[in-house]
């Protein structure tokens, strides 16, 4: 029965995300995993309460005990950019980006969660887990752009609707884990290891004005388009990594926690292969936490979490957009086509690492049911002002979280849970790489309700 109800689980679990998942908060990760996590803002790795939990550290099964979460969250991402006059308007080799306010369709998005713990013998267990963390999506379907498509230069300027020249413009990425966590518990100490299996989706479209600025198209010395940008529908990656973790109870009021997930290595996007860096290659960041919990009163509990997501080691999400100005065909003198899109060295994002602080509570009022979570994060954008004009298809530019939940058990073992997000408005400004006279607003709100129940 278990089996047959865990399996039911994962394939809705599957559909849901295939259907959409668009995660970008915290760089492009959620701002926590489980909902009585995400009610406390991501804080609370300490103190595990769900089978989910065992995402945020993997020795949380042995602490959780014979447990079942099912969860999904609607997430809603409003994000928008806004640009000045140019005033040279698409000449002399520029690329500019239509002037005006352009908001993004596509706002809301399932993201799906299941988690099982199994309590073994000898103070062991077993975690099962599935969910979707990251995720970004724009969709863009009004504007117009200019660029000249001769380089640099007195030439005839080209106009063509959509945001970068070709229709629509946008992205959809899409990531989801499976984790297998084995964790033990000796003395105050509880420690877990598992593999983790991620899957990818990538699709973009709108962006083949940039085909001349691409590997592929330099080293054909500019005779050879290229077949890998843009455009070519959806797209599938696979890899692995592993995570690892250990809590630490240590007093009857103070608990500490480690964790760390590696780099995760995935297979090339190869129908985008003239886009990201090494041919195609999208890996995912390895991401660190610590933190600490509290019990400061018997109803009252505090935490405090830092967590650490290292993009800024990933290439086709943290090479400086400079870098195509290094590129044959980008008309200023560079001579090196690994720097072009799809190069070794290929441009990117221009994405730093994210480091999010996260504070959070929960709060027990008598003999109720009822439990109330509460929390607020902070973390920098990612985003280097000098690339925006790249990243309006990825405007992750919010860096602060608002939540609060609810949880209600019931006699029978039962428990329903609701987490409530908000991310508040934040704006980044920077001038657009290719049109030094114009200068691009890239701005981003959220909120999400998150729903689970559990036994």
């Amino acid at each position: 029965m278990r089996a047959n109800t865990l399996f039911a689980g994962g394939a809705i679990a599957t559909a849901l995300f295939i259907s959409g998942n668009a995660a970008a908060t915290n760089g492009y990760f959620t701002h926590g995993i489980g909902t009585h996590n995400k009610a406390q803002a991501g804080a609370g790795t300490a103190s595990p309460e769900q089978a989910i939990d065992a995402a945020n550290n993997i020795a949380s099964g042995v602490l959780v005990g014979d447990r079942m979460d099912l969860g999904l969250a609607i997430f809603s991402p409003r994000r928008s950019y806004d640009t000045s006059e140019s005033q040279i308007n698409g000449q002399f080799g520029s690329f500019t980006v239509n002037a005006d306010n352009v908001e993004s369709g596509s706002e809301y998005f399932p993201i799906p969660y299941i988690g099982k713990s199994w309590a073994l013998e000898n103070d062991r267990a077993i975690s099962l887990l599935f969910y979707g963390r990251g995720g970004m999506n724009t969709d863009y379907k009004d504007g117009s752009a200019t660029f000249d498509p001769d380089g640099p230069g007195p030439a005839p300027v080209m106009t063509l609707p959509g945001t970068f020249g070709t229709g629509n413009t946008g992205v959809n990425l899409n990531q989801a884990f499976l984790e297998l966590g084995y964790s033990f518990k000796t003395g105050d100490f509880a420690f877990g290891i598992g593999p983790v299996i991620a899957i990818q989706t990538f699709e973009i479209e709108g962006v083949s004005a940039f085909g001349g600025f691409t590997r592929s198209f330099a080293a054909s010395g500019g005779t050879q388009p290229p077949t890998g940008l843009s455009n070519n529908g959806t797209d599938y990656s696979l890899g692995y990594g592993v995570k690892a973790g250990v809590i630490w109870d240590a007093t009857d009021t103070l608990d500490f926690a480690v964790s760390y997930q590696s780099r995760m290595e995935m297979q090339e996007f190869d129908d985008y292969s003239d886009l990201f860096a090494k041919q195609g290659s999208f890996d995912i960041p390895a991401v660190g936490r610590v933190g600490v919990s509290w019990q400061a009163t018997e109803r009252l509990k505090l935490h405090l979490d830092v967590e650490h997501a290292q993009y800024g080691e990933i290439e086709s999400i943290a090479t400086p957009l400079q870098r195509i100005f290094d590129c044959p065909t980008a008309g200023q003198g560079g001579t090196n086509v690994e720097a072009c899109f799809g190069g070794n060295q290929g441009a990117g994002f221009g994405w730093s690492d994210v480091t999010t602080y996260k504070i959070g509570g929960s709060y027990v009022r008598g003999d109720s049911p009822f439990t109330y979570r509460f929390g607020y994060s902070y973390g920098e954008q990612p985003i280097d002002e000098s690339a925006v004009v790249l990243n309006i298809l990825a405007p992750a530019t919010v860096e602060q979280h608002f939540t609060f939940g609810v949880s209600r058990k019931t006699q029978k073992g039962h428990e329903f849970s609701v987490a409530f997000m908000y991310a508040p408005e934040n704006t980044v400004t920077g001038t657009n790489a290719f049109d030094p006279t114009q200068t691009i607003d890239l701005t981003m709100d959220q909120f999400e309700i998150e729903l689970s129940w559990s036994w």
